[in-house]
């Protein structure tokens, strides 16, 4: 059963990624391109998931003096690093700069606080 629960949570996380990906290319425009290529969008969104489920808990861990010195908006950063870290080994998706990247990491961060937010309250 945890096995499942597992693989449940990193679907969504994926479907989420990808979804708040999508969302950031229509905001950001000519800074965020995938091709228009939904499946561009979907395999970026799996490397962004996996990125977090496993690198991210180590730039945090190696970055929590920074976190605790701004109150928390360091994780600005660290979402913006994994978004474009993405970028550079999945190619075909461009972050034109390191900015486009913090923006589309807050975008994205934005729609994984109201998808759980949302499905948190299905829950109950």
């Amino acid at each position: 059963m945890k096995n499942q629960s597992f693989v449940y949570r990193f679907i969504v996380r994926w479907l989420v990624c990808s979804l708040g990906l999508w969302i950031a290319a229509g905001f950001l425009g000519s800074h965020l391109t995938y091709n228009n290529s939904g499946w561009v969008i979907v395999w970026a969104g799996f490397f962004l998931a996996i990125i977090n489920a496993i690198l991210r808990p180590i730039l945090v861990i190696f970055s929590l003096p920074a976190i605790l010195l701004t109150l928390g908006l360091f994780m600005v950063v660290i979402n913006g690093t994994t978004v474009f870290l993405v970028s550079k080994l999945y190619t075909s998706l461009e972050v034109t700069n390191f900015w486009a990247a913090i923006l589309a990491g807050m975008i994205i961060g934005l729609v994984n606080y109201l998808v759980t937010a949302i499905l948190e309250n299905r829950e109950r």
